[in-house]
């Protein structure tokens, strides 16, 4: 939610085609020689004297952080128009976006290996934590804010947000919990062609409850656990149906790029631009807006770009393939998902094994896992087995995918040393949730517990 909108260059472009809306996609082929692996990585922030949210402004908020971050480490501001309100940073190609309850993001840049990936992630904590401190915020990684109410938190000012805020509340009773209580980290990859890019997505999707259960990590809410695993997991699963979960169209056989793009043009819109103002148009799909119009507009390319980034599927194909099933973990794991997909994805052999392991699966009992996963964690069952032996097996085959890469750090280990500390959770049946909990006294402040337990 936090990516810059694209824009026409004119206020009433020529009108888009159906051919058009491939080129997004078939743009975006990359040999493999060049595929790179980026990382968007969402904290919360609390004031550490009180466990209150941070907030976008105020005396203590965002916008105090993003002004040490420019005077003293060489971000820029950016805002939505000129002049307006400053809702993200940039520097290089990487970015700080902000979600719609001020929900802090690293958007990283794209990197060659996971190495490169792994320590901009670190170095980036380390960097917030430097500027938070005196101010006296605190960072934790967790999928569902473990403390706030809803009527603690303020809104972004960002244009979007508050079209969103309107229209996704009448589509699910978990809409404002999606956009303001929870925190992801997702992984970002490239592919050749539609049909590495279709293989690719498909197999995501049949792995992504899986996936999504090994980081199940947000078993707290308002200050108190709440019985399950990932409150995270459980809150999508009331979110607009039109535009969030697995796809179901993209699990039958000869699925092709058309069925995608069939599919997300029966969604409905948020909105569109023209020359910087925004117009809300909620609830015309975009196949319809193709056709007729609204307001005497037509669709352009950029329309069609910027409709691709306000679907949330579990994975969403864009000018990359995004996997976004995943909790917030503190930031010494958040490398660990770019790494298991980085080993099932780009590898061919892992891709041929994930292929074969998902090839039964159907969306329906997927669906189910996804719901027990986020109760349940590991321990969910899945065709008369718990869930971690299946995970087990994705493990180990991104385990084998990242050895087959050979890629070195400057101490000599291959890229597997991302992803063995969650590796070694999944051996143990154990979600970062378990692991948060076998450390939490009850008995004790729960803000302190989670400052030392899950820094991000």
């Amino acid at each position: 939610m936090g990516e810059p909108d694209p824009e026409p260059s004119a206020i009433e472009p020529e009108a888009l085609t159906y051919d058009d809306l491939w080129a997004p996609f078939v743009e975006a082929c990359t040999p493999p020689e060049q595929w790179r692996v980026g990382i968007e990585a969402e904290r919360f922030g609390l004031i550490a004297s009180t466990g209150a949210p941070v907030q976008y402004d105020g005396r203590v908020g965002i916008l105090s952080l993003f002004k040490t971050l420019v005077a003293e480490r060489g971000w820029q501001p950016q805002s939505e128009v000129v002049g307006g309100p400053v809702v993200s940073l940039s520097r290089g190609q990487a970015a700080v976006t902000l979600e719609p309850g001020s929900q802090l993001e690293l958007s990283g840049s794209p990197h060659a290996d996971l190495h490169l990936l792994g320590r901009e992630v670190l170095d980036h904590a380390r960097e917030l934590h430097e500027v938070s401190e005196p101010l006296g915020i605190r960072w934790v990684g967790l999928g569902f804010h473990p403390l706030a109410r809803q009527a603690d938190l303020g809104w972004v000012p960002k244009s979007r947000y508050g079209i969103m805020r309107d229209y996704l509340a009448s589509r699910g009773s978990q809409a404002h919990d999606m956009m303001r209580r929870t925190a992801t980290v997702q992984a970002n990859f490239d592919y050749r062609s539609e049909r590495d890019a279709l293989r690719k997505l498909r197999v995501a999707l049949c792995l992504s409850p899986v996936v999504s259960t090994i980081f199940a990590n947000s078993p707290f809410v308002e200050g108190h656990r709440f019985g399950g695993k990932s409150r995270r997991m459980m809150v999508w699963l009331d979110v607009d149906p039109d535009r969030q979960g697995l796809i179901p169209s993209l699990w039958r056989n000869g699925a092709s790029l058309r069925d995608y793009i069939e599919w997300a043009l029966d969604v409905p819109m948020f909105l569109f631009k023209r020359r910087g103002v925004v117009i809300r148009n909620t609830g015309q799909t975009f196949r319809s807006f193709m056709t007729d119009g609204f307001a005497g507009h037509r669709p352009a390319a950029a329309d069609w770009t910027m409709h691709l980034n306000t679907l949330f599927p579990e994975v969403r194909l864009k000018r990359t393939l995004e996997v976004r099933g995943a909790d917030s973990v503190p930031a010494r794991w958040m490398p660990a998902l770019p790494a298991l997909w980085t080993g099932v994805l780009y590898d061919e052999t892992s891709l041929e094994q994930a292929e074969s392991l998902t090839a039964s699966w159907a969306c329906d009992e997927m669906q189910t896992v996804r719901a027990q996963g986020a109760e349940l964690g590991l321990d969910a069952r899945f065709r008369g087995q718990p869930l971690a032996s299946t995970a087990e097996r994705v493990v180990q085959i991104a385990l084998d995918g990242l050895g087959r890469r050979g890629r070195l750090d400057e101490n000599g280990r291959d890229e597997r040393v991302w992803l063995e500390p969650v590796a070694g959770l999944v051996e143990r049946g154990r979600t970062p949730a378990d692991e948060l909990l076998a450390h939490v006294d009850p008995g004790a402040p729960l803000l302190d517990q989670l400052l030392e337990l899950a820094p991000a």
